[in-house]
């Protein structure tokens, strides 16, 4: 979720593509969008499938469709969603800087009405017949499939979680959730003395810098209202710890020193290689590394990032990996079995952070490789690992983090002006805060957006 980045990052849209889904929902209610091809044993050909109407989903099908060589439903995509969310933005709403209802849309309004929508979800993908089947049993067959629906929220992954987050007196929140987000600010606005922790867990995650955004807006909330002290905690009714699965803050060595140095001077408790594994009333229980057993720490409040992975359907299918995600290579985004396979985004096993500024230089790759291959040409396009996390550490101050394979710094704003975007600046904010929520919902869904390269004509 970073912005702008996720599913930009981000990362994708909020979906549920669950097998059990046996009826389309209906929330479409604009009239540009076109209705779900009817019910049929036979299925329909089309020239590609693209499941999935998230930000990659979404970028795909648009940029797919722009470049002209494709006639009304040629192009079909499958997303059982009635909402298209800005997850980045889910991260704005818990600092309470905006409004959760202004960041997202009917998907049916965001779809072309030359691309064939199925509001369905998936029940199987079966490459070796070229073929998906929906979960109302419909079959679609395709010359080309792009498999773009997201990663999966496990909020079972932390036993006690899905209650307290149910329950609107616990102080137990995520920023991970539609249904939720805006529970983490009321959180933080309630707390006024005790333990607040904030979690990461190990494993892949949408944003992976967006567990601690949280906590550094909760501690910049909380200074500014007197309850903080970060030169002396000791002497503050509040006590700040951030608990993570990983031994470090942040994956990417130059953007990890700047916030370790960070925490260190804003005297946040380092609580590493501890997972979160269960909720017990107000006790937050973490698993250590192997043979080192079991922590519990007692908490007044809570913030939760649950474990995530691949859908089923992704995981069952001849497409995974040995870790459930869309087997492709890493450069060009095709699949390494099935030619006529392409992933990118947080389904895909693309070794890079998951976010929706990772899409705005994925998907322009797959698009053009995807239609070299339709014409008879080596795919060229090669994509380098670039990702986004637009890191906010207080308000009104954002660590522009951008890095591409091998956590490689790959900044724009230093190519540009020289500046050193580890430095949390003004600037970066206003480009979190404002800029990218505006061009993610108006250009980057519409296939017009390329991130760092600017709009795609």
């Amino acid at each position: 979720m970073s912005g702008s980045h996720a599913r930009l990052t981000a990362g994708s849209a909020s979906r549920l593509f669950a097998a059990s889904q046996k009826k389309p929902l209906t929330a479409r209610s604009l009239a540009t969008a076109s209705s779900p091809l009817p019910v049929s044993s036979a299925g329909r050909l089309h020239k590609v499938v693209v499941v999935g109407a998230g930000s990659a989903g979404l970028s795909v099908s648009h940029q797919l469709l722009r470049s002209g060589k494709f006639t009304q439903d040629e192009i079909a995509v499958i997303d059982p969603a009635a909402w298209h969310h800005y997850q980045p933005g889910w991260t704005l709403v818990g600092g309470g800087l905006k409004k959760k209802e202004d960041l997202r849309k009917p998907i049916s309004s965001l779809i072309d009405p030359k691309l064939k929508f199925y509001n369905h979800g998936v029940d199987a993908l079966s490459p070796g017949d070229n073929a998906v089947t929906l979960a109302n049993g419909t079959t679609i067959t395709y010359e080309h499939l792009v498999v773009v629906p997201g990663i999966n929220i496990n909020y079972g992954s932390v036993a006690g979680l899905p209650e307290a987050l149910a329950d609107p007196n616990s102080t137990v929140s995520s920023i991970y959730g539609y249904d939720t987000c805006d529970k983490t600010f009321r959180t933080i606005r309630a707390l006024q003395k005790g333990n607040a922790i904030f979690t990461q867990p190990t494993g892949v995650i949408k944003c992976a810098g967006a567990p601690q955004k949280a906590m550094w807006l909760a501690l910049d909330y909380w200074k500014r209202a007197g309850l903080y002290n970060p030169t002396n905690p000791s002497d503050a009714p509040i006590k700040i710890s951030f608990a993570t699965g990983l031994p470090v803050m942040f994956g990417v060595p130059k953007y990890n020193a700047k916030l370790e140095e960070m925490r260190q001077e804003r005297n946040v408790e380092g609580l590493f290689q501890h997972d979160l594994v269960a909720i017990d009333g107000k006790d937050a229980v973490f698993a250590r590394p192997e043979g080192q057993g079991q922590v519990t720490k007692p908490f007044d409040l809570l913030h939760v990032t649950p474990k995530m992975g691949p859908y089923a359907f992704v995981k069952n299918s001849a497409l995974a990996d040995g870790a459930g995600y869309v087997d492709v290579d890493q450069s060009s985004t095709r699949h390494n079995t099935y030619p006529n396979v392409w992933s990118a985004g947080d389904a895909s096993s693309l070794p890079t952070s998951r976010t929706a500024a990772a899409i705005t230089s994925q998907a322009p790759v797959l698009v053009h490789n995807l239609l070299q291959t339709l014409a008879g040409k080596e795919p060229a396009a090669v994509y380098d690992g670039y990702t986004s996390c637009p890191l906010l550490t207080e308000y009104g101050k954002v660590l522009l983090a951008e890095f591409k394979y091998g956590g490689e710094p790959k900044e724009t704003f230093n190519n540009w002006f020289g500046i050193d975007q580890a430095t949390p600046r003004r600037s970066f904010y206003h480009l979190k805060k404002d800029f990218f929520p505006w061009v993610y919902l108006n250009f980057m869904v519409k296939g017009t957006w390329g991130g760092p390269n600017g709009w795609i004509r």
